[in-house]
């Protein structure tokens, strides 16, 4: 398919064209010209002329969940790989949050495979142990030859120190990232929300943010003596900002992920009990919030993940205790995060991060492959359910007013608008 963009305006601070509005030529699925003006070369070439309409490298998310197989009630991959391009993501990291879990290069096999022919392109993580059980790793370096990008016990924290020693010092035979999530269980106890003024308020058990400071703490005393590379998802706290930027100055090789709506909720929305606040990090103070955006801005925190975890309603309507966690953030994270950063900080932010998986980075300039986003930064709406193309619904965005949006995606020859 051949795509011509009409007047659309560059984001990406390393070309030549930003800032700047051109007309984009896509032969075969590579970039062949960019200039002032031109024209459709036949009349089969497809031509895209929106308002308003920027253009940048696609977007990467380092964080989502489908469900698909064993959940598919909540997502399957087709149709998440299809919300992820509507959302403006070209690339998606897949979490182990399905049953059975993918510990297994067949299971790696099986989610590439399910994920072949569409715009969006999935990476998989395998998870670290046997089953997510904890206990014995599971097969890392079949995984990664299999396609896996990194090893993760999705939201379970490697409670045995020893065991992310030996996973750290294998992992490095193969170039493998290892995840650790920050929690430590045994002061977490039970607690479902930040533990401070509110959960008293509410009378609902808290976790302390130390319970993820601590954790992190010693996941770095570790990575210090073993080397390797380690991912810490979903930090929530000025302390783990704090922690980890006093780690990359050491030299540590260490990355960590914030996810969207701890950037954007307190946890003073709960007064209502309303279960789609409820998410694992909890969601903490302004001061923390503070704190994980300027860590956003300097570097510190490598990633912003939309976190995106499709729970069907039957998991989400019962009372706060027992609700799961969890909350969709594909369809929201643009406009959402639009509002904190300048444009060009924001399309930072969903832009970086592949090289940290081993994934090619990609560029807009003639000859390269076409990985772009279209999309418009300007626009302001109320975000609805009428917005969301997940099979969940559950978003703790609705009703929130939104700045920006995408317009889909131009990527693996095929174009999402």
């Amino acid at each position: 398919m051949n795509i011509l963009l009409k007047s659309a305006k560059i984001i990406d601070a390393s070309s030549e064209f930003h800032l700047k509005k051109r007309d984009i030529l896509i032969v075969n699925g590579k970039i062949e010209k960019i200039a002032g003006k031109i024209d459709a070369p036949n009349k089969t070439t497809k031509v895209i002329a929106l308002k308003n309409l920027h253009v940048s490298v696609g977007w990467f998310d380092s964080g989502v969940c489908f469900g698909e197989p064993g959940y598919e009630e909540r997502e399957t991959i087709a149709n998440g790989l299809l919300t992820a391009a509507k959302s403006g993501y070209t690339d998606v990291v897949l979490n182990p949050d399905t049953n059975p879990v993918p510990d297994s290069s067949s299971d790696i096999v099986f989610l590439k495979n399910a994920s072949r022919g569409h715009a969006t392109n999935l990476h998989p993580l395998g998870t670290l142990t046997a089953k997510a059980e904890g206990s014995d790793l599971a097969e890392l370096f079949d995984m990664k030859n299999a396609g896996a990008i990194g090893f993760y016990d999705f939201k379970g924290p490697v409670e045995n120190p020893n065991l992310l020693k030996i996973a750290l010092q294998y992992a490095q035979n193969f170039d493998g990232l290892v995840y650790s999530f920050p929690l430590d269980k045994n002061i977490a106890g039970k607690g479902i929300v930040n533990e401070g003024h509110v959960s008293t308020k509410l009378g609902l058990k808290g976790i302390p943010a130390f319970a993820e400071e601590i954790q992190i703490a010693r996941d770095l005393f570790v990575l210090e003596y073993t080397g390797g590379k380690l991912h810490i998802p979903n930090i929530s706290t000025a302390g783990s900002v704090k922690l980890i930027a006093e780690a990359k100055k050491k030299g540590f090789d260490v990355s960590c992920s914030v996810a969207v709506h701890n950037l954007r909720f307190t946890d003073t929305v709960l007064e209502e009990y309303d279960s789609k606040y409820k998410v694992i990090p909890p969601l903490r103070t302004n001061n923390d919030i503070k704190a994980l955006i300027k860590g956003v801005k300097d570097g510190t925190v490598d990633f912003v993940t939309t976190d995106h975890r499709p729970m069907n309603i039957e998991t989400k309507a019962v009372e706060f205790d027992n609700s799961a966690n969890g909350t969709i953030g594909l369809e929201s994270a643009f406009g959402t995060l639009n509002q904190f950063f300048d444009l060009e900080t924001t399309i930072r932010v969903v832009t970086y991060g592949r090289e940290r998986y081993g994934l090619p980075s990609e560029s807009l300039e003639e000859g390269s492959r076409a990985c772009l986003t279209l999309f418009d930064p300007t626009t302001e709406y109320v975000f609805e359910e009428s917005h969301i193309a997940s099979a969940s619904k559950n978003s703790m965005f609705l009703g929130n007013r939104l700045k920006g949006r995408a317009l889909g995606i131009i990527n693996n020859g095929q174009a999402v608008l």
